[in-house]
């Protein structure tokens, strides 16, 4: 949730957000109207609370005669508190119900929606084939890596199995990108998969994209679509140690997402799934170092894509295409040969304080006070990157060059050869 000392003293600031999101800026005047409400529902009840205090003094020093007056009179304050007390609930709950409705303050995001993003830079060439280039699927079955057929059999559409070789190129994309992080600073973690709401809540998932995620009645849990979330919270009301940097970690999970609404698009393959391996990187620091850092995150994906050797582009998400809690969001993306464009492969993105805000994650400051912590977030492998590479490096006779970078993952293999 955005901070409401920036709302009262800039509330135009906060309007022209909305307007670049695309979305509601009446949000901004409603989430104002009951911030003034709360301040006086709790601005009534402490001057109730003052005067039944000061009138309860009077009461033991009275004569027994004005004594019953005294004391019915007690019990009208006592009321009337009982009453104040109860309109600063609902006032509390309208501005907590206002706040989680506001999305972050976009900070250097483009406005607009999602084909107005910058492109920032391209990195690498797209090959010139000089044949006619085998989509993902396509050579996956023909090197016997993905299975859908049998994916859609056992779980239904958007379901695949990854075999032989098509799983260890996952584990050991997966795995170069974890060693990597580790050898950056990133502290590993395996995360839970199954979240509490607040969970799921704090770190802004359970808004306008709620039907994206998995929910199991039953237990009150969501299944993650992102250890972004997980990671987010495993520092909810915590103060942190900042004094010597930020504290990074990267998490590898399962992910899980409804994909609701993108029927008929991207059905073909594992581009758009409802379960994928990712390995995440999450970092809090202090807000101050907050730009500095998301450029760090985006430099640590950049220097994975170039172990990829596969051509990509970096651009700056407009922000009617920003999620709620992202300030800014910088995407690489790398080109598919068979789409003749670029898709996105990871994104980074500097949430400022929305999600600890949320959360309750804070540091202390230079003078030992505690304050609101940043968080950023950051892909550093997916499933999701086997599209990029099994096309970028295919060969005219359907075999795939496997990147050098993960040919310890494959036994030492160079090249993938068809089946039979």
């Amino acid at each position: 949730m955005i901070d409401l000392r920036i709302l009262r003293d800039d509330p135009d600031l906060v309007r022209a957000s909305q307007e670049a999101r695309g979305a509601d800026p009446g949000a901004v005047d409603r989430l104002l109207a009951a911030d003034v409400e709360r301040r006086s529902a709790v601005a009534a009840g402490d001057s109730l609370r003052a005067e039944q205090k000061a009138f309860g003094r009077t009461i033991g020093k009275a004569s027994p005669a004005d004594r019953p007056a005294l004391l019915e009179r007690g019990k009208e304050m006592a009321a009337a508190v009982r009453t104040a007390e109860a309109a600063e609930s609902v006032a509390n709950q309208e501005l907590a119900a206002a706040q989680l409705a506001l999305p972050n303050i976009i900070a250097g995001a483009p406005p607009g929606g999602e084909q107005d993003f910058k492109v920032i830079k391209h990195v690498g060439e797209p090959a010139e084939l000089d044949f006619a280039p085998k989509d993902h699927l396509e050579l996956g079955e023909s090197l016997a890596a993905i299975d859908m057929e049998r994916g859609a059999k056992v779980s239904g559409a958007r379901f695949y199995f990854l075999r032989g070789v098509g799983a260890q190129l996952q584990w050991a994309m997966l795995t170069l990108a974890v060693n990597k992080a580790i050898a950056n600073g990133f502290i590993p973690m395996i995360p839970p998969v199954l979240v509490k709401p607040e969970s799921m809540e704090g770190t802004g998932f359970l808004g306008e994209h709620a039907d994206e995620v998995y929910r199991l009645a039953a237990d009150d849990l969501y299944l993650v679509g992102t250890s972004e979330v997980p990671l987010a919270a495993y520092h909810s009301n915590e103060i942190l140690d900042l004094a010597t940097g930020p504290a990074r970690y990267v998490g590898w999970s399962s992910c899980f997402r409804r994909e609701a609404g993108s029927y008929g698009r991207d059905t073909r393959g594992i581009l758009r799934v409802h379960q994928f391996e990712k390995v995440e990187m999450f970092s809090y620091c202090r807000p101050q170092d907050a730009e500095v850092e998301h450029q760090r995150l985006l430099e640590f994906e950049e220097e994975m894509l170039a172990e990829m050797e596969i051509p990509y582009r970096v651009i700056d998400v407009a922000a009617g295409d920003l999620g709620s809690s992202a300030a800014r969001k910088f995407d690489c993306e790398a080109w598919v040969p068979t789409q003749q464009a670029y898709r996105e492969l990871t994104s980074t993105s500097n949430c400022t304080t929305f999600q600890a805000r949320r959360l309750g994650v804070r540091y202390r400051d230079e003078d030992g006070r505690p304050q609101v912590a940043a968080t950023l977030n950051g892909t550093l492998a997916t499933t999701r990157w086997l599209v990029a590479i099994l096309e970028n490096h295919q060969q005219a006779d359907g075999s795939v060059r496997v990147p050098k970078a993960l040919q310890p993952g494959l036994g030492g293999r160079e090249i993938l050869e068809p089946v039979g």
